[in-house]
């Protein structure tokens, strides 16, 4: 991680400009609902929380809303779910109308419009700094939950990026174990292939699947040519088409070209990838370790499914994989009851409840990492993280909110043949470079 204080400056004008584009878009939702009782948020009246959140995240807070009923029996959470674009959309048309949940999903760090450091200086946020359990989160990645030394968000854990793969699929292929190579995954595909699968299933008509592939690749291409690139490019000293990342989407080309993906990937949905490796059809998917759940529901038998750390690198040794700190939690700034939302998020954040949630969410917890259980399908990601070999997801180090659309529709336009890496790189550059 890096020191961002540097970028606040150049911000100035994204908070207001995340207010204004949230309310140019129809408010839906009803927001905050009515409750009996008190109406302050602290008194022993019944109180309603609305929640909004992502869709693979709903089996983790089903268990612990029902939990924290027990903690706070006069508190009722409301929770919905939407898959990330559509919610996306709908919060800041809700934050936009003055009308939030209690309690949203949240991005950590920059990079998208619904971001800590986005939604922070829009005023949309609740400050939490002073919940005691922040002080416990490891010093570097303390900033991504928060804007200019203030904390405004919760987060469960870590979440790697690595393949979901069907076990089954491998072995009738013949493959005895996963690859741990560049050249041993492209072995690896072409085997799967003989036997009539798909070797990798992408859904890139949604659009925030486009950048999982790029993201597993650059770890170990363009962060190991440059582990400073990050903040090199934020000083201008490397730019999208001047660095690593021309090698990421060479390779990125390299398995289309090659065939080891499914045929028309931009007309292939996320729920469409996650039938395609659950069923057999398709051998894994390059994903955030949270779906794997969702694949797993999708497969006969779910101990078919399991993962492994994409082998993006030449060698074993130089294998890095990318690891961001998950989609979490904040509470609406404007909520009617303010003090019981931030109640629910300082009781998620112990780590009792930080553990069982990235358990369920098959990530690592952000606290006590050290001595809390993992699920199976993350313990493959656990070494990496203790010896240093991560890099955090590229756009929650990016300095606006643009280059994250821009790289999802030149990724599609990629696949289409309206562009090539050329033109893909030069359109990031350039959002790179907006305010």
């Amino acid at each position: 991680m890096f020191d961002r204080s540097h970028q606040w400056r150049r911000r100035a004008g994204l908070a207001g400009a995340v207010v204004a584009a949230a309310a140019a878009v129809a408010a839906c939702g009803s927001g905050t609902q009515g409750d009996t009782g008190d109406t302050s948020g602290g008194g022993a009246g019944n109180v309603t929380l609305t929640l909004k959140h992502i869709t693979d995240n709903e089996p983790a807070f089903t268990k612990l809303i029902a939990e924290y009923k027990k903690v706070a029996p006069n508190v009722t959470i409301k929770p919905s779910y939407a898959p990330v674009d559509d919610l996306q959309t709908s919060l800041r048309a809700q934050l936009g109308g003055g009308n939030a949940p209690d309690l949203f999903v949240v991005w950590p760090g920059n990079g998208s419009a619904m971001s800590v450091q986005q939604l922070a200086p829009a005023g949309v946020l609740a400050d939490i700094s002073d919940q005691t359990w922040i002080k416990n989160v490891p010093e570097n990645l303390q900033p991504l939950l928060g804007n200019d030394g203030k904390t405004y968000m919760y987060s469960s854990g870590v979440t790697p990026i690595g393949a979901i793969y069907n076990k089954k699929v491998l072995a009738d292929a013949g493959v005895n174990e996963p690859p741990k190579t560049w050249d041993e995954l492209l072995a690896t595909c072409d085997k799967i292939k003989a036997a009539g699968k798909t070797c990798i299933a992408l859904g890139n008509q949604t659009p925030w699947i486009t950048q999982l592939i790029p993201y597993a690749i650059a770890p170990s291409t363009a962060f190991k040519e440059d582990p400073n690139l990050a903040q090199d490019m934020l000083d201008g000293k490397k730019t999208f088409s001047n660095s690593g990342w021309r090698t990421v989407f060479e390779r990125y080309v390299e398995l289309d070209k090659k065939g080891d993906f499914n045929k028309s990937p931009n007309g292939t949905t996320f729920e469409q990838q996650q039938a395609m490796v659950g069923s057999g059809k398709a051998a894994m998917a390059i994903q955030v370790t949270s779906v794997a759940t969702g694949i797993q529901d999708a497969a006969k038998d779910k101990a078919d499914i399991a993962t492994f750390p994409f082998p993006a690198a030449d060698s074993e040794a130089d294998l890095k994989i990318p690891a961001g700190v998950s989609a979490g939690l904040g509470a609406s700034a404007q909520g009617k009851h303010l003090t019981e939302a931030k109640k629910f998020i300082d009781w998620l954040a112990q780590p009792a409840q930080m553990a069982e949630y990235a358990t369920a969410n098959q990530s690592i917890p952000l606290v006590g990492a050290d001595s809390a259980p993992l699920s199976d399908i993350a313990k493959p990601f656990a070494s990496f993280l203790t010896e240093g070999k991560t890099v955090p997801f590229m756009d929650q180090q990016w300095p606006n909110a643009k280059v994250q659309p821009a790289h999802f529709a030149g990724v599609q336009d990629l696949f289409a043949g309206k562009t090539d890496i050329d033109g893909l790189l030069a359109k990031l550059d350039e959002a790179y470079k907006q305010k």
